[in-house]
């Protein structure tokens, strides 16, 4: 009667398992859970650590400069007086004075060819010579012409004469001698044309030698020996480009313009230098010319020409040159490097360099500038340093080191006075204070080196007067010694 069947027992046994199953599944989870958010919270935790713990000196915490900024090591240099030359910078092209394609005026077959290309030839030199047999025969025909008809004309004009002694003793009708008058005006009409036509086949015959139109350089030859050539032949027998002088086209702001304007009409002759790509090489020096007579709407600019003389053949035709146009020179200029001026909201500044190594924020004005220099009017004095390098990381009073300098060596203290809390002095240093036994130093490491522990760390060894584990920080009894007579830890 007290048993309980089988069955019974088994179904109660399985029941407990399941409840036990889910209690462990519920514990892993809470668990999970747990960590997960104990995980997220250290996360939290370092990230806030890094990004509002204190910036540390060269030596961290507790070394030499904890807790301030590291000197900066910066490039220096001095202001002088020098002249400076006020320029305008722009970017021209070499553009020859005159450029002629040589072209026939006849047509025929090229019988010589009298220059070499590349040759410098001289307005009116014989370059190529066409076949000029037709021409001459052509000449010949047209003086034959010319020869009868002035006979007919002489012929004509003694008639004339005579039938007007005729008239007068009334021997002739006056018909006969008007119309003898309108046939001699017939025949000089004739001969005018006949002497015209002998000077077209004059100039014919002289086209047949085909000239240099200008003095230059000739080009490479579009034609051979024994070519047929036409009259007005597009492409021409060469082309010849005058180099000598030569010109360069540049273009100049329209702001500049009052300042050239000004220079010209007092009569001063502005020096124009080209210079090559890299501004390395001076490839001529000229004057300026003359200015265009309108402004680029699309540029702002207006284009300017100069002169060179160009013996040398340095400057090529079509030839991309830099130009530096000289307007005036300011004398005895106080200047400093470009890379010392900066500029803030409140206009330019450089940052000069004191005698106790720390440098001030001086504001200065402007003035012109050439290459690598600037100069300063107003707000810097001869002789005063400035910084170069090194000056995006200055503050107006910082302190800065040249790279010439020794390191500063540590102290009592350290450089920049690591105090109680970051000592450095002598503990770093690694020599024990006179009189002290070197336990002293080693009793707490990174301490200041009177046996007071690092800053952060308020527990102290047990000595005299310090009355268990939360003592006051110099109350033991020899600076961090063991008191007389205690143990030693």
């Amino acid at each position: 009667m007290d048993r309980q069947p089988a069955p019974m027992e088994g179904g109660s046994q399985q029941g407990r398992s399941t409840q036990a199953r889910r209690a462990g599944q519920s514990r892993g989870r809470v668990i999970g859970a747990a960590l997960a958010v104990g995980g997220l919270a250290a996360l939290g935790a370092l990230a806030w650590h890094l990004t509002h713990r204190a910036p540390a000196g060269p030596g961290g915490p507790g070394g030499p400069g904890g807790g301030r900024r590291p000197t900066t090591t910066v490039g220096v240099a001095m202001a002088k007086n020098i002249d400076i030359p006020i320029t305008i910078e722009a970017l021209g092209a070499v553009t020859p004075p005159a450029t002629a394609t040589v072209r026939p005026q006849v047509a025929g077959v090229i019988t010589q060819i009298l220059f070499r290309e590349g040759q410098m030839v001289e307005k009116g030199q014989t370059l190529a010579v066409i076949d000029p047999r037709p021409f001459q025969l052509a000449l010949g025909q047209a003086q034959g012409n010319l020869a009868r008809d002035e006979a007919q004309l002489q012929v004509a004009q003694l008639t004339l004469t005579r039938y007007r002694t005729l008239l007068t003793q009334d021997s002739i009708a006056r018909q006969d001698v008007d119309t003898q008058a309108a046939t001699v005006k017939q025949l000089q009409g004739v001969v005018a044309t006949d002497r015209a036509a002998v000077g077209s086949a004059q100039l014919n015959l002289g086209y047949s030698r085909i000239a240099a139109p200008v003095s230059g350089r000739i080009g490479l030859r579009v034609v051979d020996m024994g070519n047929y050539i036409a009259a007005g032949d597009a492409a021409g027998v060469a082309v010849i480009t005058q180099v000598n002088p030569i010109d360069v086209e540049f273009s100049v702001p329209q702001d500049d313009l009052p300042r050239i304007q000004a220079r010209v009409k007092a009569g001063a002759a502005i020096a124009v230098t080209a210079l090559d790509r890299t501004r390395t090489t001076t490839l001529g020096q000229g004057q300026f010319l003359t200015l265009d007579n309108q402004v680029d709407a699309a540029t702002g600019t207006v284009k300017a020409k100069a002169r060179f003389a160009n013996g040398d053949g340095a400057l090529f035709p079509n030839q991309f040159v830099n130009v530096r146009m000289l307007l005036d020179t300011l004398s005895g200029a106080v200047v400093v490097p470009a890379a010392a001026l900066r500029h803030g909201p409140q206009g330019d500044f450089v940052y000069v360099l004191n005698q106790d190594r720390t440098v001030s924020l001086r504001a200065v004005t402007r003035g012109p500038g050439s290459g690598d220099n600037v100069s300063i009017t107003q707000g810097l004095k001869l002789g005063e340093r400035v910084v170069t390098e090194g000056g995006d990381r200055l503050t107006d009073g910082a302190r800065v080191q040249l790279p010439g300098d020794k390191p500063h060596q540590g102290g009592p203290g350290g450089p920049g006075g690591g105090g109680r809390r970051h000592g450095g002095g002598a503990a770093q240093a690694g020599a024990p204070p006179a009189g002290q036994p070197a336990s002293a130093q080693q009793a707490a490491p990174g301490g200041d080196g009177q046996g007071r522990p690092p800053g952060g760390w308020r527990h102290r060894q047990n000595g005299q007067g310090g009355g268990g584990q939360n003592g006051g920080g110099q109350n033991g009894a020899g600076q961090g010694q063991p008191p007389a007579g205690g143990p030693a830890n």
